[in-house]
């Protein structure tokens, strides 16, 4: 990590509410976590008075069959950002150049300018098309599916052959899959051509946290192969994930049910939050858990402060590059979704008997 780049440096704003008298709908975050991670929690906390297993067995063989990769192809983190500094510390040197999309997630940006390199800010709807030129010239290139906070999941052909292109032009691809869990497409990690099955130019980040809605938990983990893999793996804090998070990380990433369960409710419930707020703003396409409004020209920060007033957080998406009059909603259960919408001055959708909500997630 370059000195001088740390000194200069500055944090980028995230969603997140620490307020819990308020409704966060600011982060994209599962509202449920899956039934008995409290026990698995505090059945951990005994054996976390000694260190864990720094190789991590049962987490690294349950990521693998959660994206459907060979275990050895695992390397733990706390974290889905932990696994993209981890992959930009291996890839980047001083001076170098990384293709980011935007708008996206800001911490791509943070992430290069600390290694010494330089961000080369593409388009998020432009980045699978950048020529191999253009890759020559660029040590790293970030792809986010779904990309936040758009929410556009990445076409899968034009994914495929845009890695194919960085291979050839021998730069290093970070897919960022951090809210892939929530649809049901197939891992980077898992494809022909990504990351365990050609070569060790594709990295591939996951974050356990939100789909399992645990973000204080700290879990995640980085997909690689070949040199690429075995750079993450010797560079990786020893002991980087605590015991609490190794168990309940392992244990949420084998509750099939509580996937399904989350994906189908995410897919109803968007549907549903679109059409309330399309009567009102302009809404992107999503395939993620959550949606990116334009207000046009209405007065974004009265917006959120009103709804703040009536006790719900919305995300200000202005501090994404090139939104300018722009706000983010999470996707979260009917209840939830209801009092944002009417925090937002918008009326309940009407809800046939048929389209009524479960009574759990499992």
């Amino acid at each position: 990590m370059d000195p001088d780049s740390v000194r200069e440096g500055a944090r980028v704003p995230h969603g997140g509410e620490t307020d819990r008298t308020v409704l966060d709908f600011s982060a994209n975050t599962n509202p449920l976590a899956p039934d008995g991670v409290e026990d698995v929690y505090a059945d951990a906390l005994s054996d976390a008075r000694r260190y864990p297993d720094d190789d991590y067995p049962e987490f690294r063989a349950a990521a693998a069959e959660y994206v459907d990769c060979d275990v050895e192809n695992i390397v733990p983190t706390p974290g889905g950002l932990a696994a993209i500094r981890l992959a930009m510390e291996t890839v980047l040197e001083p001076g170098e150049r990384a293709l980011v999309p935007y708008p996206s997630f800001g911490e791509y940006a943070r992430e290069v300018t600390l290694q010494g390199a330089t961000p080369l800010f593409v388009a998020h709807d432009a980045m699978l098309e950048a020529t191999t030129n253009l890759l020559e010239s660029c040590a790293l290139a970030v792809v986010c599916t779904p990309n936040n906070p758009t929410g556009e999941a990445a076409d899968a052909e034009a994914l495929e052959r845009f890695a194919r292109r960085c291979g050839d032009a021998g730069t290093t691809l970070l897919i960022d899959e951090a809210f892939l869990g929530f649809t049901d497409i197939p891992s980077a990690a898992s494809s022909s051509w990504g990351a365990t099955r050609s070569g060790d130019h594709v990295i591939v980040a996951r974050s356990l946290t939100k789909l399992f809605g645990l973000p204080g938990l700290r879990a995640g983990f980085a997909v690689a192969s070949g040199d690429r893999r075995d750079r993450l793996e010797t560079a990786r804090r020893s002991w980087c994930l605590g015991t609490p998070a190794d168990r309940v990380g392992t244990y949420c990433l084998r509750q099939d049910s509580f996937i399904s369960a989350t994906r189908e409710r995410v897919d109803r419930e968007r549907d549903r939050m679109r059409a309330a707020l399309e009567t009102r703003f302009d809404v992107f396409p999503s395939d993620a858990p959550y949606l990116l409004c334009d207000a046009g020209e209405a007065d974004v920060s009265e917006i959120i402060e009103t709804a703040s007033d009536r006790g719900v957080a919305i995300r200000d998406a202005r501090t994404f590059r090139s939104l300018e009059s722009h706000f983010r909603v999470a996707v979260k259960d009917r209840d939830r979704n209801d009092r944002a919408l009417e925090a937002l001055g918008i009326e309940r959708p009407d809800v046939e008997p048929s389209d009524a909500e479960p009574s759990g997630d499992g």
